[in-house]
């Protein structure tokens, strides 16, 4: 355990912190490989914190959302009816591993880097994809839109259970891939509906097999909260794509360390 309150992981939640209010992206896909490459943290117990991290705050955003009806909650069912058994599954893997085994840890950084390198090709072509697939995918029928929506849930749920990563740029570009008569705010606010119970499932598994640190989540909050509010009001005077490009840039090359 670490000592409680620890500047370091503090400054380290602040900037964190700040990144997501300037972007609406980078907690999950940030905080982990910084808690991994800068201050090495086993994977194991870094996956497993930042999932309880970001169940803590996606309950805030959560309820912000809903208050504004930004939250379609059929479409979060849907969602989750694919991503908790995923996550619950991609658990017993790792249980059936051994919590913090060499191959274990293998295959969450391995995991890691994919979806980091992933999540990096959603910010940077996300307008691109909708344009190539928008209409495909506008043309589907309600029943057929309902069956990828479970299957996206799936493999979101594997992703985030092994990784921390995925319920952020991946579902909301998938969402508008699948949704394109939503509203981007409603987008928004189901994906991080969504993301609450299974960062709480998926954190809850972690726990269960001591990989997590509670004190290290305790200060990591109290930076971050403070970065997100920051943030947000200053986030209309940048130049947000400059950002979001800078964030993808970061993203791939903490893939490649990761992956290679």
């Amino acid at each position: 355990m670490t000592d409680i309150l620890h500047p370091l992981f503090i400054v380290s939640g602040f900037a964190v912190g700040c990144i997501v209010g300037l972007t609406g992206v980078g907690g999950g896909s940030l905080m982990t490989p910084v808690l991994i490459v800068l201050f090495g943290v086993h994977p194991g117990t870094a996956v497993g914190t930042d999932l309880l991290y970001a169940s803590g705050t996606k309950l805030a955003g959560t309820a912000v959302h809903n208050i504004h009806r930004n939250v379609d909650w059929p479409l979060v069912g849907r969602l989750a009816l694919g991503s908790l058994p995923a996550a619950g599954l991609s658990l017993l893997m790792l249980w059936h591993l051994g919590a913090g085994s060499h191959t274990a840890n293998v295959l969450i950084t391995r995991s890691l880097g994919v979806a980091l390198a992933t999540t990096a090709i959603a910010i940077l072509f996300r307008r691109q994809l909708l344009a190539r697939f928008g209409g495909m995918m506008a043309a589907l029928a309600p029943q057929r839109v309902h069956q990828l929506t479970v299957l996206m849930g799936a493999v979101l749920g594997g992703l985030v259970a092994l990784s921390s990563v995925g319920a952020g740029a991946l579902g909301v570009t998938a969402l508008l891939l699948l949704y394109p008569r939503h509203d981007i705010q409603r987008i928004i606010g189901s994906d991080i509906a969504h993301a609450v119970p299974l960062t709480l499932v998926a954190g809850a598994g972690h726990m269960a097999m001591g990989q997590t640190d509670l004190s290290m989540l305790a200060s990591l909050l109290l930076g971050s909260v403070p970065g997100i509010m920051l943030a947000s009001a200053i986030a209309p005077r940048l130049p947000e794509h400059v950002l979001r490009y800078l964030l993808a840039a970061v993203l791939l090359l903490v893939s490649i360390k990761l992956l290679f």
